[in-house]
């Protein structure tokens, strides 16, 4: 039995060799195995790779149209600012013409009225004369929506529209209200708003 063992017999040599090769067959393939893997990871980053250009490409577009979408804004703000700047010349070029105009017959009857000659005008007619000037200059500020302030006796006093520049005792006016009024004022009425243009200048009962 020791000989055996020595010496190992030709039939055991082989079945070594054999079993040795298969362990080596089974080893070949693994690297086969790894490869395959490789192959499988490198199609996995070519997708993420073209996923990724694709998504870049597509917010560059985006970017793109959207500057030119803020450059159309911009430029049409800039036309809105150049209209409606022009649109307030225009507006107030017509406000100023309409107010010249109608101050225009005005200035005609100041005119005809100066044109007369004094020795042969009276008093009287020259006092008349200049109310009806008067007169007339009022009937065109109304027109443009503004009217005269001149309150009377006893009247409340209004902050603002009256202004109080002295105080004055008179008979039958209670404290705090107008008793005299030394200068008309004028406020200018625009729909539902009012603007003082120029107070009333009133003496107040203490």
């Amino acid at each position: 039995m020791a000989h055996d063992t020595d010496n190992p017999r030709p039939e055991d040599i082989e079945a070594a060799k054999a079993k040795d090769a298969g362990r080596g067959g089974a080893g070949a393939d693994e690297p086969a195995k790894e490869w395959d893997i490789a192959d499988a990871d490198l199609s996995d980053f070519s997708a993420e790779v073209l996923k990724t250009d694709e998504t870049i490409a597509r917010l560059e577009k985006e970017l793109a149209e959207e500057r030119i979408r803020a450059m159309r804004l911009m430029a049409d703000f800039q036309n809105f600012q150049r209209r409606a700047t022009s649109n307030e010349r225009v507006a107030r070029a017509q406000g100023i013409s309409a107010v010249v105009t109608s101050v225009v017959p005005v200035i005609d009857h100041f005119d005809l009225a100066l044109a007369q000659d004094p020795g042969k005008a009276s008093v009287q007619q020259i006092v008349d004369g200049v109310k009806v000037i008067r007169e007339e200059l009022l009937r065109v500020l109304t027109r443009h929506g503004v009217q005269v302030v001149s309150p009377v006796q006893n009247d409340v006093f209004v902050p603002g529209k009256h202004e109080a520049i002295m105080q004055m005792p008179a008979e039958g006016v209670a404290s705090g209200h107008v008793a005299q009024t030394f200068q008309p004022g004028f406020v200018l009425r625009e729909g539902e708003q009012e603007f003082v243009l120029r107070p009333a200048k009133v003496a107040v009962a203490p």
